[in-house]
């Protein structure tokens, strides 16, 4: 019998005979790990417990109590799941299913009605039923023409089949008389599922292309620990509260219209109120701080794009070039640095222009897969706070101080305050991807460095996450999710200003190199308008929100010019104010007023007219306080003015 070679974490690699299965390595290191081994990966893939193994390579073997072994209770779980679906609906068709960190889907299609919400109960029972009757969980192997015959009949399955051939073998998942094609591995039972949760349903497209079917797709956890489980779904309301697409329904600030197209969002009065406030915030912050704001084409030659290096390294995430019929070929640009480089070289420049900040509220467009999609956070369309500033070798450490320092004041201004850096650079083993210039790279990053640690901040290291044209400082921030992202950026470039040969007269009369910074302070309008509207659960701070005061008279007859005066008032004042006429009970529009988060509630009756008074209700608290109307329009003035501080 021939013999495998496997490789462990430590390094250290043994021979075993051929078939043999990760439980069987996992024993022969120890008992306590093969009573605890679950799984085992081979060269990063799982493999299930008791399968024969053919081939060596690199081996971990994955317990329960690990992440790896979570991921594989779900996928068992996902298992039992297709088995009950299949014994539910006889015409069921199955696309992918997977799990993760996340929990686990199923995909499935059905010629009339999809499955819908109201059934999952149903589906449970019927899964609580295969785990009670513990089922073995097998793998079995098919030639590619057994496994084509045993999926007839459904297509989606069928593409998978020909898609996970190898060697001619396609693996299976087998449970009673249920077969199902196979990736990751299982649990060697259904009674090893104890603990599970089938969430919700959603559409979602064939392998995530708009131009595939639209299929059903049911998302559900597992979980060893009812704990755990408990603690998920707590999380997951909390997500689904925050939730800027939820929010973003509640309080009509976007939408996203199918007919229209994917990933391009409408914005409502309400989000274009918020989104206009922040332009005009960040536009007046650039230009204090000596940027020149400009306005360039979304559109532009691709020839700009070639020259650039984006075709080259991000061709995939732009859209089909459009071809004028003369030979030109336009472009929807997908970063907006080409054309900043364009107003450089739109005139002769000097040193004592230098350093040169130019600055644009720009829009791009990014072909983004359907399946990545997601409200304002993932789109096609885009508008980035961006600016690049042109410096001599000289002023690169001041002018990168200046820009973090700049940011941090934004972040202030927001309330933002979890925030890490990180210094991104690049991988030097990936040369397809990174400029090859060594001596430019290591000069870069260690500028980036040197100021970094002259300001005394901490930052992280990482390999590989640098622009193709150069090393960046990323400001990585927490969702209120949990999520990290990347909310800002700083970027050195030396590789742009050689390709578009931009120059300026020096001192001596001779032309010298600029350097390029690029930089954006709070990333795109729509992933920042998200961020915030999770950040604050749609409870946007005054200077922010879309209405600001909500003014209800007693009764419309006897107090509606007093509340028409104070809107006049409030609005002269640029505060975003209304009335509500409305014939609706006091109750009822008070409370109308806190759910749509309304930072000031105003009621005015008798009292209020007689005494050139406001009755006051903030957002969030249940008690009105009575002040004279002068005194609450200086409060909500320095309110807005202090961007709803209190320091």
């Amino acid at each position: 019998m021939s013999e495998l070679s496997f490789e462990f974490p430590d390094g250290s690699v043994k021979a075993f005979d051929d078939g043999v299965t990760a439980e069987e390595i996992a024993k022969s290191i120890s008992i306590s790990l093969g009573k605890k081994a679950v799984a085992g990966k081979v060269d990063g893939q799982f493999v299930n417990n008791d399968e024969p193994l053919h081939k060596g390579g690199k081996i971990e073997i994955v317990t329960g109590d690990s992440d790896d072994g979570l991921n594989v209770l779900r996928e068992t779980a996902a298992q039992v799941l297709k088995a009950a679906i299949a014994a539910n609906f006889k015409d069921i068709r199955f696309g992918e299913s997977a799990a993760d960190e996340d929990g686990f889907f199923v995909d499935t299609d059905k010629p009339e009605t999809q499955i819908s919400v109201d059934q999952l109960d149903s589906l449970t029972k019927s899964m609580q039923k295969l785990i009670s009757q513990d089922l073995p969980i097998k793998v079995i192997f098919l030639s590619k023409e057994a496994a084509l015959k045993q999926v007839a009949g459904d297509p989606y399955q069928t593409e998978l089949v020909k898609e996970s051939a190898h060697d001619d073998q396609v693996k299976f998942f087998e449970i009673g008389d249920f077969k199902s094609v196979a990736e990751g591995a299982a649990l060697p039972s259904t009674g090893k599922v104890k603990i599970f949760k089938l969430l919700s349903v959603a559409g979602a497209y064939w392998q995530g292309k708009s131009s595939n079917p639209m299929l059903q797709r049911i998302y559900a956890t597992a979980f060893n620990k009812q704990s755990e489980l408990d603690a998920d779904l707590k999380k997951r309301q909390e997500a689904h509260d925050r939730d800027h697409r939820v929010i973003g329904n509640q309080l009509d600030l976007f939408f996203v219209d199918p007919k229209v197209g994917a990933g391009l969002p409408y914005w409502m009065p309400n989000g274009a109120t918020i989104r206009r406030t922040i332009e005009r915030y960040i536009v007046d912050k650039e230009v204090a701080n000596g940027y020149e704001h400009v306005y360039t084409p979304v559109l532009a030659n691709l020839d700009l794009y070639k020259q650039s290096g984006h075709w080259d390294h991000y061709r995939e995430d732009m859209f089909p070039p459009m071809d004028m019929g003369d030979g030109e070929e336009l472009e929807l640009r997908p970063m907006n640095c080409p054309s900043h480089i364009q107003i450089y070289n739109h005139h002769i420049r000097s040193y004592r222009e230098l350093p040169l900040r130019i600055a644009e509220l720009g829009m791009m467009h990014r072909y983004e897969k359907s399946g990545a999609l997601s409200g304002l956070q993932r789109v096609r369309e885009m508008t980035l706070n961006d600016g690049h500033t042109f410096v001599a070798l000289d002023q690169i450490q001041e002018e990168f101080q200046k820009i973090l320092k700049l940011m941090v004041e934004v972040y202030h201004d927001f309330d933002i305050n979890d925030y890490t850096f990180r210094l991104s650079y690049r991988d030097p083993e990936n040369t397809e991807k990174y400029f090859d210039d060594d001596e430019m790279w290591n000069r870069a990053q260690s500028m980036l460095k040197g100021a970094m640690d002259e300001m005394g901040l901490d930052y992280v290291e990482a390999e590989g996450e640098a622009a193709f044209y150069g090393p960046k400082l990323d400001v990585q921030t927490k969702t209120a999710l949990g999520n990290e992202e990347t909310l800002s950026t700083i970027q050195l470039d030396f590789m742009l200003p050689e390709r578009f040969d931009l120059h300026y007269v020096g001192e001596d009369g001779k032309q010298h190199r600029p350097v390029m910074i690029h930089r954006g302070l709070v990333s795109t309008m729509e992933r920042f308008v998200a961020y915030l509207t999770e950040i604050y659960k749609g409870a946007f701070p005054t200077w922010l929100a879309p209405h600001q005061v909500k003014i209800i008279p007693v009764s419309q007859d006897k107090h509606g010019d007093y509340a028409k005066q104070i809107n006049d008032q409030l609005r002269k004042l640029k505060i975003r104010s209304s009335v509500d006429t409305r014939a609706e009970k006091m109750g009822y529009l008070i409370r109308d007023a806190q759910t749509h988060k309304i930072p000031y509630t105003l009621v005015v009756g008798d009292e209020e007219v007689s005494g050139k008074s406001v009755s006051v209700r903030r957002y969030g608290e249940k008690d009105t306080q009575s002040e004279s109307l002068a005194s609450f329009v200086d409060e909500i003035q320095k309110d807005i003015a202090s961007y709803s501080r209190n320091d």
